[in-house]
């Protein structure tokens, strides 16, 4: 199995373009917040995640579903955006609000990411809680050859990003073999999350916080609950899976 990883959607290249070829799966990640709540929410038992990069387009979608049946999700600069149920935090998306609901999400970074692989045969989503899930569903799967992608900040690189990346990667590396399965690092990006995630593996929570966008979230106001919430190691099994373009369910 090849796995690389890409910073942010900017830098995933056309299919087929980078080593290795057409990948057999993507793996997008943004750690803080959008796939933990992703997680989150359907583990509590949303009906699915409908994921929109623009928030007029979520807007015309959501309108043409039942009322009782929906929530809108958005974020932009960090905070919820004005008018929307909720905003992008894994402690919102409770069981006595998301059980049964579609949720139509937008954020500033991760709903960009999960649209510029939506094309790709299988689509997953990953996060800290989940890290180890995701490594065994692509075991299962006997993928090929994976894309791990970040969603950074603006299109700048995101450290906690690249932390769960080399998170997913370490638990492909030591789990694959047991299935017979041969693990190759396929560029830079994904050896150098490998090493970050050596570095920080007993601290998640402390990269989370010193990465700039954990700094950019402490600005905004206590969001202590949050980062422990993100950093939590493999409390989660479910999988958020794309079922049809840019609609992710339960796996």
């Amino acid at each position: 199995m090849l796995i690389q990883t890409f910073h942010t959607s900017e830098c995933v290249p056309e299919a087929g373009s980078a080593e290795g070829g057409r990948p057999d799966a993507a793996v997008v990640i943004d750690v803080l917040r959008a796939t933990t709540t992703m997680a989150w929410a359907l583990q509590n038992g949303a009906e699915a995640i409908q994921a929109f990069a623009d928030l007029e387009a979520l807007k015309a979608s959501a309108a043409a579903w039942p009322p009782e049946r929906r929530l809108t999700a958005g974020e932009r600069g960090g905070a919820r955006v004005e008018g929307f149920d909720l905003g992008n935090s894994p402690l919102g998306v409770t069981p006595e609000l998301v059980a049964g609901k579609r949720i139509f999400m937008s954020t500033t970074n991760g709903t960009r990411s999960l649209d510029r692989v939506r094309d790709l045969p299988l689509l997953l989503t990953a996060c800290l809680p989940n890290r180890t899930a995701v490594a065994i569903r692509l075991i299962e799967r006997e993928v090929e050859n994976v894309w791990i992608v970040g969603s950074g900040w603006e299109g700048a690189y995101s450290l906690e990003d690249s932390l769960a990346a080399g998170a997913v990667g370490a638990a492909l590396l030591e789990l694959a073999p047991a299935a017979g399965i041969n693990v190759v690092a396929g560029n830079d990006e994904m050896v150098a999350a490998l090493a970050l995630w050596q570095q920080w593996r007993h601290d998640p929570e402390g990269c989370l916080r010193t990465a700039s966008h954990g700094q950019r979230l402490e600005r905004l106001g206590n969001h202590d609950a949050d980062f422990q919430c993100c950093a939590a190691l493999d409390t989660l099994t479910i999988v958020p899976m794309q079922a049809e373009p840019g609609v992710l369910k339960a796996s």
